[in-house]
């Protein structure tokens, strides 16, 4: 019997195997309509490959992401964009920064966060329905752009935010409690849509390890995520969310708080290789991603690519909680034959004939 998109990754999400993985593929452009930002032209390059875009309609990303743009950073808006939190951003640029924080100090005297009710209105009701509605049977989530500690530090900067939680712990715990108090009300109703998932997007680590270190971002940030968490589970919604770099040395603190699912699992971090933290952790948590972005993808040769592709789906598929995708959108550096043997590799492992 035929399963569903859906079905496959609730089914790796409770540790099962399936008749094979459930996989995503992105582009770099891809959370951007209409957009080829940043000079980002891999799709259109494989276009070229193939002689057509066909290609493109046997890819079939088991997790549609549902974006709500106005909570993020507007990519399409240029040169500077200034967010509904009242921050200034430089998004023409690779990478799009920050130019100017919506907070001078670290406190919230004067300042409104924006209206939960009048940034979803129904017209962004309507046209969300609509957009879930184009993937049936799919495993569906929606975000709401910067998480807990991203927020914090696109309100205050990033290097003062990390001062801040030296320098002034109080002010900036009571900022953290305030940003993450304001994350429930979004997540309470983004839970009212037909959706399977709330999708977090919080990079916590950077390549050696944790961003505000372990003990810090455990007496700070956990007992939020936690209640951010358990807000999606009680709307019988999963937990995902992407973080980069190497958060090895909190995955038991993630686990515990009841992440469903890891995105991104990037190999090149300290203490993130993907085969000892599914040793380790394989039976609590469920991984997405693993495909080397900064080594195999950008500088690999295809046969490397579909050798690896090849032993992630052998050994993190087992025993399921295991979704295939690269740690990252494919990057514009991407070399055409490379994002070619991720396309085809990929669909060969679902079962799909590729000309």
């Amino acid at each position: 019997m035929t399963i569903t998109q859906r079905e496959r990754v609730i089914a790796q999400i409770n540790h099962v195997e399936t008749d094979y993985l459930p996989y995503t593929i992105r582009f770099d452009n891809d959370l951007i309509e209409g957009l080829d930002c940043y000079g980002s032209d891999v799709a259109l390059r494989l276009d070229r490959h193939y002689g057509s875009p066909a290609w493109r309609g046997l890819v079939d990303n088991a997790i549609p992401h549902i974006v709500t743009h106005m909570l993020g950073v507007d990519l399409a808006a240029v040169p500077i964009y200034t967010d509904v939190y009242g921050s200034r951003w430089r998004v023409d640029r690779r990478p799009f920064h920050l130019c100017e924080p919506a907070l001078k100090t670290c406190s919230l005297d004067g300042y409104q966060f924006p209206e939960v009710d009048a940034l979803f209105g129904a017209a962004w009701n309507e046209r969300t329905l609509r957009a879930i509605a184009q993937h049936p049977d799919h495993f569906i989530v929606m975000g709401f752009g910067l998480g807990l500690w991203e927020r914090t530090w696109a309100l205050r900067g990033f290097e003062q935010a990390l001062m801040d939680a030296a320098a002034e712990p109080d002010a900036f715990e009571e900022l953290i409690e305030q940003v993450a108090n304001h994350q429930l009300a979004i997540i309470a109703r983004l839970a009212e849509l037909p959706i399977d998932g709330i999708m977090f997007a919080d990079d916590w680590g950077y390549q050696q390890g944790v961003l505000l270190g372990p003990a810090r971002w455990r007496r700070i940030l956990k007992p939020r995520l936690a209640r951010l968490y358990a807000c999606a589970h009680q709307a019988g919604k999963y937990t995902l969310s992407h973080c980069c770099g190497s958060v090895a040395d909190i995955l038991p603190d993630i686990i515990e708080i009841g992440l469903d699912v890891l995105e991104s699992v990037q190999p090149e971090a300290a203490k993130m290789n993907p085969y000892e933290l599914k040793r380790r952790f394989g039976n609590h948590i469920t991984f997405w991603g693993g495909l080397g972005s900064q080594s195999v993808i950008p500088f690999g040769k295809p046969e490397e690519i579909r050798a690896q592709v090849e032993n992630l789906c052998r050994e993190m598929g087992k025993g399921g909680g295991y979704i295939l995708s690269p740690a990252k959108p494919l990057q514009p550096e991407t070399p055409t034959e490379n994002a070619a043997a991720i396309v085809e590799s990929f669909l060969r492992q679902a079962g799909v004939t590729f000309p």
